[in-house]
């Protein structure tokens, strides 16, 4: 039993010009490998544990709350794991002698399973490799710190742990770039391909208004919403793509301008088609090719737009996990350089890869490279 369809002939030929592009494939997996690794992010790194055992039950923090209530105390907010006093909780099956002397209880625990003399059913905790959240303050020492065992990549200048945060940051930025790019990328083909078209006063019309849209100046609008409606994620989100759409109408329009009077287009007209399939169906896969070699650019620029608004002040919350935000960290510490390091190699990591893995694809639909 087949799972997947079948590829035709045709995309056969693009899947095997996209492997012989050994930098684009590899770029590929490199790329699905990091993305996968940060859709892990909260097993990954998390100032929860990933499994809590207490009098033999079973419990994971990561994904459902408890309150130290669960565990033999006293408060009904959630439980916070990196206390010594929850800790103690845990370790000792709920004793109430852990509000007094925690490092006491759970030193008598690991060495003789009991508590004053009474045995008790040790519980243990499974942390994450990193025992941070992108949120987590770690006041110890000064801040910003320098890359140690606790901190691979060092603090930046609130205590937070830099790699939880780059990890939750990359994830939230090419989340950031895929929604912007797929949306913008649906919308600006769509109105580039009805341009080019139909072309005569449809096309007048949509350029006179593709003009006053573009000359609208997008940072003074993100700073009029921000200041109404607050910063957030899906505002930024929408923004983006209601100034992104039309980088991609003006060479799908052109592509189109060009097609629209090819012989095979007259001949599907004189036969009935209509001109959704005619457009869609016929004339749009020859204007992939040149679609394909703007979409690198849109993504990217998504990225960079995030970035940018995050380093000027002007994008997410300060509490989200912003690769911009490290950026002027960095900047304002510059006696911390390994924030500098950090954010450009993650910077030059995800757009490099981008960029590779768009080219290859472009290649792979180039009807020049499939059908020689």
């Amino acid at each position: 039993m087949k799972l997947l369809p079948e590829l035709s002939p045709l995309n056969k030929r693009r899947w095997a010009n996209f492997r012989g592009n050994r930098r684009s494939f590899w770029s590929l997996i490199l790329f699905c490998v990091l993305f996968g690794v940060s859709l892990f992010a909260e097993l990954l790194a998390n100032d929860k544990p990933i499994l809590v055992s207490y009098r033999g039950d079973l419990y994971s923090p990561v994904m459902r709350f408890y309150s130290e209530e669960t565990f033999g105390g006293f408060m009904r907010t959630e439980a916070v794991y990196r206390d010594e006093v929850v800790q103690c909780f845990i370790r000792s099956g709920g004793s109430e002698l852990c509000e007094d002397d925690p490092e006491a209880v759970i030193a008598e625990v690991e060495a003789t399973g009991t508590v004053e003399g009474e045995a008790v059913e040790a519980g243990w905790m499974v942390w994450p490799p990193i025992p941070y959240h992108y949120r987590t303050i770690n006041n110890v020492g000064a801040a910003p710190s320098a890359p140690d065992g606790d901190h691979w990549l060092g603090t930046d200048d609130t205590a937070r742990d830099v790699l939880a945060r780059v990890i939750y940051g990359f994830r939230l930025s090419i989340f950031f770039a895929l929604i912007v790019t797929g949306v913008s990328s649906v919308i600006g083909i769509a109105a580039g391909a009805v341009q080019g078209y139909f072309g005569g006063r449809t096309d007048l019309i949509f350029q006179r208004m593709l003009e006053i849209w573009s000359s609208t100046p997008s940072l003074y609008v993100i700073i009029i919403l921000f200041a109404i409606l607050g910063r957030s994620f899906w505002l930024l989100v929408l923004v983006a793509i209601l100034f992104g759409w039309p980088a991609l109408t003006g060479v799908v329009r052109a592509e189109f301008l060009r097609a629209r009077n090819f012989e095979y287009v007259r001949a599907a007209r004189a036969l009935g088609v209509s001109d959704r399939v005619i457009m869609f169906r016929h004339i749009l896969p020859n204007a992939m090719v040149a679609t394909l070699t703007m979409l690198p650019f849109v993504t990217t620029g998504a990225i960079s737009m995030l970035a940018s608004l995050d380093f000027l002040g002007f994008g997410l919350p300060s509490s989200a996990p912003s690769l911009g935000e490290l950026t002027l960290q960095a900047k304002q510490n510059l006696q911390a350089p390994w924030l500098a390091f950090t954010a450009f190699a993650t910077f030059a990591t995800m757009l490099s890869l981008l960029l590779f893995i768009f080219e290859g694809i472009r290649d792979a639909f180039d009807p020049r490279k499939i059908f020689k």
